[in-house]
């Protein structure tokens, strides 16, 4: 129990004048350092980890500013209230300031002995009560006091008084204006020199801004964890999905016959681990004429339903390839597919057919990055034929292309998220650098390892797909 304060004993004297005002100075130059760190915090609104940042930002904002208030009182000392015979208005209860907590700290006593209260003027305007009407009493305080939160001021009232035990809890009072306000009351009994109670002191002080800001902030942690459950929720879907279309391929990227003469390597780099699933993708198909199917492409859009799409469009491309539909009326199908889905999306996309007995490439693209082709040392786009975006508009035509290629060459292709295009125009590329080391690779693993060793670990604002093939020697 603690020990209760005895009426014989005397105050305890205020701390000097300096070192409270050098706390002081203290706390408003960590409020300025805060509140700049706070304005620089993006205001995306959309987004729920910024809004949860954002609301702790302000919750330690109105921490500073409640603790400065207390400090200022600290310093000044309580002022007394007005006891004017003349009824006079009551005091304004001034607004906070932008972004600060108005939290200010009134205090009363109530003699047991008399029956008689004395307020600070603070307390007046915490409470909303005319400085020039008497204090409430101990039986009448409760009367101001919201009637779920009655009982528990009772309780905290009488344990002070029969037990000695201190008061350190809140309730919400309904303020004479109508304003509910939430206020935190600590105190202590005072024994005279029998040991009786005489009175009971205490401090006031609202916390009403502060709960708010609490509660914002557990408001938007628990937006950000639903967001991250609804995230998690659709990426694993999402992931079984393509990880479903693309059992069938993956082995396909070794192909069982020597003269389909090509060394095939490719990797799915996603922006986030945990983010939804973007529309990027890449295959490759032995075809029933010898041939080869390569494609990498990518649709609009993120998580489950995009995923549908993808799986959707690439079942459509290996059953038109199947039956010898070349590439650029393949696009021209597909193009048709998406326009006319219930859903439409947009999508860029190349597709190739790869003839291992010319080493030819005929080739077609929609809106998508030209192959890169590396060769003795160096490295280019290769030319690269008209083809509008996938689902952009009705009617689209494809051309074609044929490059002719040589052993040992090494074609890259890739979606847009493997390297930033900022900086750099249409026709050039920071994976031509790699060109000495890319055209050198002995195997198509080893050119893939070169360019994820140099941009897998970029921080990416989307997912990434590369494909390469190497023509055997």
């Amino acid at each position: 129990m603690p020990s209760p304060l005895s009426a014989d004993r005397p105050a305890a004297q205020p701390p000097g004048r300096g070192p409270v005002e050098a706390l002081i100075t203290q706390t408003r130059r960590l409020k300025g350092d805060v509140d700049a760190v706070r304005r620089d915090t993006s205001r995306d609104d959309c987004e729920p980890r910024q809004r949860w940042q954002r609301a702790l930002y302000d919750l330690a904002l109105h921490q500073l500013e409640d603790l400065d208030e207390h400090l200022a009182q600290l310093r000044d000392g309580p002022r007394p209230a007005a006891r004017a015979r003349r009824p006079e208005p009551p005091a304004p209860d001034p607004a906070p300031r932008p972004g600060s907590l108005l939290s200010r700290v009134g205090s009363a006593e109530w003699n047991l002995l008399t029956d008689e209260a004395n307020w600070s003027a603070e307390l007046y305007a915490i409470l909303g009560r005319d400085p020039a009407v008497p204090p409430l009493t101990l039986d009448e305080l409760p009367s101001l006091v919201h009637e779920e939160d009655r009982p528990r001021l009772t309780s905290m009232v009488t344990d002070c008084l029969v037990d000695a035990r201190r008061i350190d809890g809140e309730f919400r009072v309904l303020r004479p204006d109508g304003l509910l306000r939430t206020v935190h009351m600590m105190g202590e009994p005072v024994l005279d020199a029998d040991g009786s109670t005489a009175s009971m002191w205490a401090v006031l002080r609202d916390v009403s801004a502060l709960r708010r800001s609490q509660a914002a902030v557990s408001e938007t942690h628990d937006s950000l964890r639903r967001h991250r459950q609804r995230a998690h929720s659709e990426h694993r879907p999402a992931v079984e999905s393509r990880e479903s279309v693309s059992l069938a391929w993956r082995g396909s990227l070794r192909l069982p016959r020597p003269s389909a003469g090509l060394d095939l390597a490719a990797r799915a780099l996603p922006a986030s681990p945990t983010g939804l699933t973007g529309g990027d993708w890449y295959d490759v198909l032995e075809l029933p004429d010898g041939d080869t199917l390569l494609t990498v492409g990518e649709l609009t859009g993120r998580g489950l339903a995009v995923t549908s799409d993808v799986a959707m469009v690439l079942g459509a491309m290996r059953g038109m390839a199947m039956v010898g539909t070349e590439p650029g009326q393949l696009l021209s199908l597909l193009n048709q597919l998406l326009d006319n889905s219930a859903q439409p999306a947009l999508g860029s996309a190349i597709c190739c057919r790869y003839r291992p007995g010319s080493r030819t490439l005929r080739w077609a693209r929609a809106g998508h990055p030209a192959p890169l082709l590396f060769r003795d040392g160096t490295g280019g786009r290769l030319s690269a034929p008209d083809g509008v975006l996938l689902g952009a508009t009705s009617g689209a035509e494809y051309g074609e292309t044929e490059t002719t290629l040589a052993p040992g060459d090494l074609l890259l292709f890739h979606t847009d998220g493997l390297v930033p295009a900022r900086g750099h125009s249409y026709g050039e590329s920071p994976l031509l650098d790699l060109a000495p080391r890319l055209s050198g690779a002995r195997t198509a693993q080893d050119g893939l390892d070169t360019v994820a060793a140099e941009f897998g670990g970029t921080e990416r604002e989307d997912d990434a797909c590369v494909l390469i093939a190497r023509v055997a020697l």
